[in-house]
């Protein structure tokens, strides 16, 4: 009897019914006469029971037991509903074909190294909990998408070979390009969607972005991708209340369509559920002032680092602003604050639990004269910049921005340490394999 091929994320419509499922072997234990396989397809796991009886002989279930972890299988039996089995349903095997044997897999269930198994990353994307965390981080992107979407942003693709410096000359790879001379992958879409928000108002890139910094970090990697969407006519309180919306928006969509996944990441969900706008707000000197009092030694310039941005962040439980830092220490495009141009319109954004800065945004500098300075201070070539100060030229207008680390952002979520789970293929100073 022909029985109809189904995904494991489908099986709850199919209960009580004969299917055959297409997967691989992720697990499989023995418990006298049965045997329990954990079979994967992709959308989801299932457990499979094989047992003497129906369709299987005893030198079947005999020939099932030898079959390698990670093996190709193709499985037929009946859907029932089991509150004990992971999903809630379980299998009943009568038919087990064997597509491919996966001699020898790599990864088995002892405990591996993490270098051990970045080494095997295309094969431990297959495991469950990494499988939990990719599918979280697709959850992010797709939530991103349509909360901007939904508010009438413009995606619009950013280069990554780019003329010029964006955030500093001292993180760049650079390359040669052709006969025209030096080229660097980027370091932020920004710059272009500023250009884009002259054009269509309000516009977002979500791309990969390039750091050479030498950095070994739980919080750096030298590629990941970042959202900065650009918004017209927009402050920087506007930006801050853009970005909280949007962080919201995206928590609780984690929460309401990965259920499952946090729960096999074994993520304490309450405090995700308490992420709601509007989030605090606390300027540098009072951010300075909360250090001192935990006895920390920064002192006011002085940039953030983790150890900082945990401090702050146990005050507050959920994510918080930091606005106004001192313009020596940021990016040549902020705003000064009209009051005391010592200071700039910006935030960081600090997630709580001690995942730091996921978001850093401001609002731009759009007089001509002030960032033409500002480009001579910080030495960098006017000409690989003239086509942004043409944005200054004709029609300037006030506008503000910010970048949203991904992975940052999915550790956070996903309560993992080290955002290099949080990226299909991690590129750090000392991995690019595979």
């Amino acid at each position: 009897m022909d029985r109809p091929w189904v995904y494991i994320h489908e099986i709850e419509n199919h209960n009580g019914e004969e299917i055959e499922l297409k997967g691989w072997l992720a697990n499989k234990r023995s418990s006298g006469k049965v045997v329990f396989l954990i079979i994967r397809d992709g959308t989801g796991f299932i457990q499979v029971t094989a047992f003497v009886g129906g369709n299987l002989s005893k030198e079947q279930l005999d020939e099932i037991r030898k079959v390698s972890l990670e093996s190709a299988v193709v499985v037929q039996g009946k859907v029932r509903k089991e509150e004990r089995a992971p999903g809630g349903y379980e299998l009943e095997l009568t038919s087990f074909q064997l597509v491919s044997e996966a001699m020898d897999y790599p990864i088995q269930k002892q405990e591996h190294s993490v270098d051990y198994l970045m080494e095997y990353r295309h094969l431990w994307l297959r495991s469950r909990k990494q499988h939990a965390l990719l599918r979280i981080r697709n959850e992010v992107m797709m939530g991103i998408h349509d909360f901007l979407q939904g508010r009438g942003f413009t995606l619009l693709d950013s280069p990554i070979l780019t003329p010029a410096a964006c955030e500093g000359t001292s993180t760049l790879f650079e390359l040669q390009y052709f006969d025209i001379g030096k080229a660097y992958l980027s370091q932020s879409g920004q710059l272009y969607m500023e250009a884009g928000a002259m054009a269509f108002g309000k516009v977002y890139c979500l791309a990969p972005t390039f750091r050479a910094e030498k950095s070994k970090t739980r919080r750096h990697l030298t590629e990941f991708w970042m959202l900065e969407p650009e918004v017209a006519y927009n402050d920087w309180q506007d930006n801050m209340r853009l970005q909280e919306d949007l962080v919201s928006s995206v928590v609780h969509r984690v929460l309401e369509k990965c259920l499952l996944e946090l729960a096999a990441l074994e993520r304490d969900t309450k405090p995700l559920e308490n992420i709601r706008p509007p989030f605090p707000r606390i300027s540098y000197g009072e951010a300075i002032d909360i250090l001192e009092r935990k006895g920390s030694p920064a002192q006011w310039g002085d940039d953030f680092g983790g150890d900082e941005e945990t401090l702050i962040s146990e005050e507050f439980g959920r994510p918080v602003f930091i606005h106004h830092y001192p313009a020596k220490i940021k990016a040549f495009y902020m705003q000064p604050d009209p009051e005391n141009p010592q200071l700039v319109l910006n935030d960081d954004l600090i997630a709580p639990e001690g995942y730091g800065e996921i978001i850093g945004g401001s609002q731009r500098i759009h007089d001509y004269a002030l960032l033409e300075k500002r480009l001579e201070e910080n030495h960098l070539p006017r000409e690989a910049f003239e086509w942004y100060l043409d944005l200054r030229r004709y029609g300037t207008v006030p506008q503000s921005g910010f970048g949203l680390g991904v992975e940052r952002t999915v550790a956070w979520i996903a309560g993992i340490k080290h955002i290099r789970e949080a990226i299909p293929f991690p590129r750090q100073i000392y991995r690019i394999y595979p």
